[in-house]
């Protein structure tokens, strides 16, 4: 049995998880959140004192982490860091800038490639990230680039985080935007690019629901979905 892919790449910000989230739902594939197990490993680094942007510390940590993914009742996705779960603490905006430094080094990425191979090699899958349609899933059956001005993905994560309890100034987090997007796009290993056969998707001027409304109309097309898949 062939499995279904959809591969769903672009900068930060840009509202990939959380519809991918809702997509896979309404589609019954598995979500995989490739960001949240490069956000374990910044967790791990910052956890043991290494500086994430350094490649041979960082490397050296590899061998004696254990990193999982696991899926409760509620379908989510849930990561495990040496038996721990770490699904809420890899949210936070510190950990979050660690992850962006340790995924330019390319001991990380090839240490966690075959853990999201594996997931598309037997589920139907949504998986989202950096280099999804590039790297991980080259072969995907759907590939999206989802984008939105830099401004109103900052306003995004400001909301985002103060919805969680954390602090969020726009300067601030519009800064942070704008050097990870430099950061992504220009690192050496496995650069933020669009695939050359990706669908790009714009959702600067579209709330939350046009948005889904946009990728599930992509997904009904480019899968050739039989009547009655993809509804609520």
């Amino acid at each position: 049995m062939k499995y279904r892919s959809i591969a769903i790449d672009g900068p930060a910000g840009a509202g990939k998880s959380t519809l991918a989230k809702a997509l896979a739902r309404v589609l019954g594939f598995l979500y995989v959140d490739t960001g949240a197990i490069y956000r374990t490993v910044g967790l791990a680094a910052l956890e043991r004192g290494v500086d994430p942007a350094d490649g041979v510390a960082v490397s050296e940590l590899l061998p004696g982490l254990s990193i999982t993914m696991g899926y409760g009742e509620d379908g989510l996705q849930h990561m495990f860091l040496d038996g721990a779960d770490v699904t809420e603490a890899i949210r936070h905006n510190e950990v979050s800038a660690a992850a962006s430094k340790a995924a330019a080094i390319p001991a990380v990425r090839d240490f966690l490639l075959e853990m999201q191979r594996r997931a598309a090699a037997e589920h139907d899958v949504i998986m989202d990230g950096r280099d999804i349609g590039t790297v991980v899933l080259p072969g995907a059956d759907l590939k999206i680039y989802l984008t939105a001005a830099a401004e109103a993905r900052a306003e995004r994560r400001c909301r985002e985080l103060r919805e969680r309890g954390q602090a969020a100034e726009f300067d601030q987090v519009l800064a942070e935007v704008v050097e990870r997007d430099r950061r992504d796009s220009q690192r050496e290993a496995a650069p933020l690019r669009q695939a050359e056969d990706a669908v790009v998707a714009d959702t600067t001027s579209l709330d939350l629901e046009g948005s889904f409304q946009l990728l599930l109309g992509l997904a009904r097309k480019h899968l050739g979905l039989t009547e009655g898949e993809g509804h609520e």
